[in-house]
């Protein structure tokens, strides 16, 4: 968990300090058209859309765009027809990378990965190469300069969380997806504001790597993440306690 949670703080982070808003909520509508096309635009009876609608608001997108998304999905708008495709990878290392992709065009998103992890140090892997490593949770992270960890764990637990804890300045809750809503929903009714919530590939066991492996892998994660088509990047990385990441 702590490997996950330390990835999240620096991506986090970076992200605040470049205020790339724009791409998140590329990223997010296109999560939201795609749900609303599979489940249906009802957010009570689509629990995916539900989620992405949940992860627009905590990024502030306006309800306008959110609309228009679903009318996206549903037909009601002409939209792009998007497909899901989770990449499996290994980065320098041997470390384990996921790389789940909303795309219109298959064979530009897997060349565009494949240049990217070649470039990285990694390359792509066969199908439940490492997928096997990871297991899908909920995963809400919380400012521990705004609260502290036994605030949280009091309602998060409650709620039906399966663990809480802190690292690198983020209280970071993990549910199982089952729980995610109502524990998230818990926290927002007891007026905690969280910074990010999202159902994510948390890895089951993490490994270690000396300084310079680390920063190559955590550069590679970035570019990855930085892909228009890529909804999210998850690793089985061990940061260490401290470690900055030097810009090069």
């Amino acid at each position: 968990m702590s490997g996950h949670s330390k990835w999240a703080s620096i991506k986090h982070k970076k992200g605040a300090l470049d205020a790339k808003r724009g791409q998140a909520f590329t990223k997010i509508i296109k999560e939201i058209t795609i749900a609303a096309r599979l489940g249906g635009g009802d957010e009570e009876a689509n629990p995916r859309l539900r989620t992405a609608i949940l992860k627009a608001k905590g990024a502030n997108m306006p309800k306008d765009n959110i609309e228009r998304a679903i009318k996206k999905g549903t037909g009601g708008l002409e939209g792009v027809n998007y497909v899901q495709i989770t990449y499996e990878a290994y980065g320098p290392g041997g470390v384990a990378i996921l790389v789940d992709t909303l795309t219109d065009n298959k064979n530009r998103t897997a060349a565009d990965l494949r240049n990217l992890l070649s470039k990285g140090g990694g390359n792509l892997g066969e199908t439940g190469s490492v997928s096997y490593l990871f297991k899908r949770k909920g995963v809400i992270s919380f400012d521990a300069e705004k609260y502290t960890e036994d605030q949280i764990i009091e309602v998060a637990l409650d709620a039906g969380a399966e663990d809480v804890s802190t690292s690198e300045g983020t209280i970071e809750v993990l549910t199982e997806p089952e729980a995610f809503e109502a524990v998230l929903t818990a926290c927002q009714k007891a007026n905690f504001e969280q910074s990010m919530a999202e159902i994510a590939m948390v890895p089951e066991a993490t490994i270690s790597l000396d300084a310079d492996k680390t920063a190559r892998v955590l550069r590679l994660l970035e570019r990855l993440d930085e892909h228009d088509d890529v909804q999210s990047v998850a690793s089985n990385l061990e940061v260490p306690e401290g470690f900055v990441l030097e810009d090069e």
